[in-house]
């Protein structure tokens, strides 16, 4: 569980660093990006195999209803990725879609993994996205985006959604987590 809860506090910290220590990060100027990018990775890899090393007690298992709702709010997750990055209509909406994505992402597993080591992982990353948002709506003022969005970027954001979701449902497969029940 220690390797775990490095890879949460290492990934949020180097997230978070920006935020917490403007002054301390510019100071280290193009380099830190480098640093941040590092840490990122290097807590990444921890939660991925502290995770999997992990042992904890069971409060509640699968059922079919939350696996239903795991499924589409991780869809969702996906969509709001490829929104993002396509900067479609729904971005004129909800501010921080990468960080909604995550925390819908995060919900989503919370409702089919009832065990400890998944309220650590996921309720940090859960955490995690709440206390940035927080952080980045008190430091910077949003200017809603406006249009034009182009129906192209609507369809192609669809498509890839649907491209990575398959994907996503690959590998937990590959790796033993049945997605679908």
């Amino acid at each position: 569980m220690l390797i775990l809860i490095l890879g949460l506090l290492l990934w949020s910290g180097a997230h978070l660093w920006k935020r917490l220590a403007p002054a301390q990060r510019a100071a280290i100027g193009p380099k830190g990006r480098g640093l941040a990018t590092a840490g990122i990775l290097a807590g990444l890899v921890l939660m991925i195999l502290g995770y999997r090393m992990a042992d904890g007690a069971f409060v509640w298992g699968r059922h079919p209803a939350t696996v239903g709702l795991n499924n589409l709010l991780t869809l969702f997750a996906v969509y709001l990725f490829a929104a993002s990055g396509m900067k479609t209509a729904i971005t004129a909406r909800i501010r921080h879609p990468q960080l909604t994505a995550v925390k819908a992402w995060a919900v989503a597993h919370l409702l089919v993994n009832g065990d400890v080591p998944s309220f650590v992982l996921f309720g940090g990353l859960l955490a995690w996205a709440v206390v940035e948002v927080i952080l980045i709506n008190r430091q910077t003022p949003w200017t809603r985006p406006t249009g034009p969005f182009p129906a192209r970027k609507e369809i192609m954001a669809l498509v890839g959604t649907v491209i990575v979701y398959a994907a996503i449902v690959a590998v937990h497969y590959l790796l033993g987590y049945p997605t679908f029940g």
